[in-house]
């Protein structure tokens, strides 16, 4: 407590890292990976405890702990907008992309936490609801995945109720349009087929697989070129199939990169994601950036950190159910939701993001 017994101050931060084994090898159009690294940030005040997380590496764990740690203690655990310029403010010299936006992120998602346990409410009540529920979409789909691999998960999700699944491609763009029949075929003609590239194709070779994906009925075409290609971006989205909607945003870290892709109209949806782009905090600033212009928006990957925030958010279009992330949030998190009916219902009774942290199922992952 400070010397006004009306505010409680942010005692300690603590961090931790665990590194996950994938289930099987995942690759995308221009990447491949066998596991994945969670940074855990914990933020105490008031004997309550807030959990914050990032998808990132180890020196992120580094950079939280020898300077935001610092930045954040002694702040009044109510003013999250404070913490988080000062954090902004304090990594001025680090460069604003990449570790340092993802280091704030974590940190800010467990000062929301904190606030909603210090408070006794759900972040849905301390940030209000439009939506009761938030729809999802089953994703995954790795173009290291053999055919049958990739019917079975995206057909899965579809005995889930889950009415719209994505997949990747891109690695091997011959054998793209095979893939994609392929899950079509086994996700039937009702439910919709999202596309992934992953920034892998050329402008032209985009513009010409959008148009043999049509066949598919694909409604989703997602980096269908590199993101910060922001001309080729428009040249898809505006001669691409009708029908076909150009998504991309994922990589954004500050506001600035989310207006320079919206004034270029760039995306038909804007993707945004809290465990990069600056935590809830900066995931909202993104959000009244695409309202602003009637363009609804996605959460990227990590569910469970986004299900409250997309709940405030006016225009919204289904978050991404990433298989990877979803493994490792049911694993490691007590409160991680499973879709109903297609969409997420966060616990109103649960406190904060509604998350408890594992740690006794997490020590065998620990770094």
């Amino acid at each position: 407590m400070s010397s006004d017994d009306n505010i409680v101050t942010v005692e300690q931060i603590d961090v931790s890292a665990y590194k996950i084994p994938t289930d099987f090898p995942e690759a995308d159009g221009t990447f491949a990976w066998d596991s994945t690294t969670l940074v855990l940030v914990n933020a105490k005040a008031g004997g309550k405890t807030g959990i914050g997380y990032t998808y990132a590496d180890t020196a992120t764990a580094c950079l939280i702990r020898d300077m935001l740690a610092e930045v954040v203690t002694d702040r009044n655990a109510m003013d999250i907008a404070g913490s988080w310029a000062a954090m902004l403010q304090a990594i001025r010299n680090l460069g604003r992309p990449g570790i340092a936006s993802m280091a704030i992120s974590a940190v800010d998602v467990a000062l929301w936490d904190l606030k909603g346990k210090l408070l006794d409410c759900s972040l849905t009540d301390l940030l209000g609801a439009v939506h009761e529920g938030v729809p999802v979409y089953g994703s995954g789909g790795f173009t290291s995945y053999p055919i049958d691999r990739l019917q079975a998960q995206l057909g899965g999700w579809v005995e889930q109720d889950i009415p719209r699944v994505k997949m990747k491609i891109g690695t091997h763009p011959a054998d793209d349009l095979h893939r994609v029949r392929a899950a079509r075929e086994a996700i039937g003609p009702q439910t919709e087929l999202y596309v992934d590239a992953n920034g892998a194709y050329s402008r032209k070779q985009a513009l010409a697989q959008a148009e043999a994906f049509r066949e598919c009925g694909v409604v989703w075409f997602e980096e269908p070129v590199v993101a910060d290609d922001l001309e080729g971006l428009h040249l898809i989205r505006d001669r691409g199939p009708a029908g076909m909607a150009v998504a991309a945003g994922e990589y954004g870290y500050d506001l600035k990169y989310f207006r320079q892709m919206l004034e270029a109209e760039a995306v038909d949806v804007l993707q945004a994601d809290g465990s990069r782009c600056a935590g809830i905090t900066g995931f909202l600033k993104a959000a009244v950036l695409a309202e602003a212009r009637d363009m609804a928006l996605s959460a990227h990957c990590a569910p469970s950190l986004h299900v409250q925030a997309c709940q405030a958010i006016p225009v919204l279009s289904p978050i991404e159910y990433f298989h990877d992330h979803v493994r490792i949030e049911h694993l490691l998190f007590d409160g991680a939701l499973t879709p109903v009916k297609g969409s997420l219902y966060p616990d109103r009774n649960r406190p904060g993001l509604g998350l408890t942290f594992k740690r006794a199922d997490a020590a065998p992952y620990a770094i």
